[in-house]
């Protein structure tokens, strides 16, 4: 007999069984929600100019660009090449590719080779004889043997798509990574721009609140004003002064976090001087619709390959619960003589079929099948959750960028109304026509609207960074 006849029956017993039953359910992604738009009826939409809401709308090129901050774009890239989350993810991912790869080739027929030698020396007295020496003898061996499991029931089949499903999962959540990375990364870029503004309206009002104290000053010189006129505003200076370190302190945090977020020690890394002046307005912010967001958004992608994976694993399950069929051969080549290794009287083969059906178990296998199809309810309402999440954080922002313009404007007409009062404050009080209690009272309302400005301005432009990375805008431009 051919000495390969056992190899050759298994692999084309292989080919027979391959186009097997494979049970367990069938995945299909949830249907889109029918849901028009994000906001509640009554609640105030953003202005035309600032969002567009339209089926798959979405901004051309990296999101981050639109704000034409030369630095952020340059730190952006840093962030993206150098930070260690991304790593993780990328890593992960990789990590679940080869799984994958491992995970078909269960499927296929296993082959693999085997040699080996031994020496023995033989007690001959033990044998009954006495007088002879005791021999020394070599054993050779070469084989090869191959297997291969019918899957008869398709639980291979499935484990593979399970975990197929897995790598894509790791892949949206690879995606959900740079996403998230690149909306922190522009956020504390404007913490940073928008707390040296505080900063510097509280450096403006220092210097107005010297002012006023000159202004006192030289009405005490003068004698319109007791010596002790200018408590007031030196109370005024030392409270304006105790903003600063708290405001400095963020800067501080802003900034080390910044460094964090680009893959350095803040000792070894210096963020930019952002400034909001150097944040451009965006133009309309495209809003794709509910039913265009599911599709593209990183986070539901891979709940739903979560919901994949649960299915799949349903069906491995189920297979458990059938028969299986399990093929196997085995040639070997063994001789004392090296020279006769080759030879046809040396070789022996074996070839076997092994099928198993369980029983009984008690009860094992349909409490995994059982708990298999719990895991996939479950996996269903995490992928429900993470579509209601995506829809409330969209409606949320929306509604912030509704409420900011209205905000900005009440402050700046606050700030003029009490920059006007200051003035006119200031010169009835220098002709002696005016109290020092007024010129106060307004300097602080001047200076408290010049901060909230300051901290507005830079809300509405990190509302706009949200809203792109809540509706999953991309990032893909700067990804190697």
């Amino acid at each position: 007999m051919n000495r390969a006849r056992p190899l050759a029956a298994v692999l084309v017993a292989a080919t027979a069984l391959a186009g097997c039953k494979t049970v367990g359910p069938n995945f299909a992604p949830p249907a889109p929600p029918t849901v028009p738009g994000y906001l509640m009826i009554g609640d105030t939409p953003p202005a035309a100019a600032e969002v567009s809401l339209a089926p798959g709308a979405h901004p051309a090129g990296a999101w981050w660009k639109s704000f034409g901050s030369a630095d952020l774009d340059r730190v952006m890239d840093q962030a993206l090449s150098g930070n260690q989350t991304i790593a993780a993810a990328n890593a992960s991912l990789e990590r679940a590719r080869q799984l994958a790869i491992a995970a078909y080739g269960a499927q296929l027929p296993q082959v693999g080779v085997n040699a080996g030698a031994e020496a023995e020396r033989i007690n001959i007295a033990s044998l009954g004889f006495s007088g002879f020496p005791n021999p020394t003898i070599g054993l050779y061996q070469i084989g090869a043997t191959v297997s291969y499991d019918a899957d008869l029931f398709g639980g291979l089949r499935r484990a593979t798509e399970a975990a197929r499903a897995r790598l894509a999962g790791e892949a949206r959540e690879a995606d959900a990574a740079y996403l998230t990375l690149s909306g922190q990364t522009t956020l504390e870029a404007l913490r940073i721009a928008t707390l040296r503004a505080q900063i510097d309206a509280v450096n403006q009002s220092l210097a107005d609140d010297r002012q006023v104290i000159d202004m006192v000053r030289a009405a005490e010189a003068a004698g319109g004003e007791p010596s002790s006129a200018t408590d007031s505003g030196e109370a005024q200076l030392a409270a304006d002064e105790a903003l600063l370190p708290t405001l400095r302190l963020e800067l501080a945090e802003a900034r080390h976090a910044l460094a964090a977020l680009v893959g350095q020690a803040p000792a070894n890394w210096t963020a930019p001087d952002f400034d909001l002046a150097g944040f451009a307005e965006p133009g309309p912010v495209p809003v794709s619709l509910p039913s265009t967001l599911v599709r593209r958004r990183p986070d539901i992608l891979a709940a739903e390959a979560g919901l994949h994976v649960a299915t799949a694993e349903v069906g491995v399950a189920t297979a458990a619960l059938y028969p299986d069929i399990a093929l196997s051969a085995n040639i070997a080549q063994t001789a004392i003589p090296p020279a006769n290794l080759l030879t046809y009287g040396a070789s022996g083969w074996t070839l076997a079929t092994n099928f198993t059906y369980p029983i009984f178990n008690g009860g094992r296998l349909r409490a995994q099948q059982r708990a298999a199809q719990a895991a996939a309810n479950a996996a269903l309402a995490k992928y429900r959750t993470a579509v209601l999440t995506a829809f409330t954080q969209v409606a949320d922002v929306m509604e912030a960028i509704a409420q900011d313009d209205s905000e900005i404007a009440a402050l700046r007409r606050s700030e003029s109304t009490a920059a006007k009062a200051v003035h006119d404050d200031e010169a009835a009080y220098r002709l002696g026509g005016g109290p020092l209690l007024p010129v106060l009272d307004d300097q602080r309302r001047l200076s408290f609207a010049r901060r909230q400005l300051a901290m507005l301005q830079g809300k509405r432009l990190a509302d706009i960074a949200q809203l792109y990375v809540a509706t999953a805008a991309d990032w893909r431009q700067s990804r190697s």
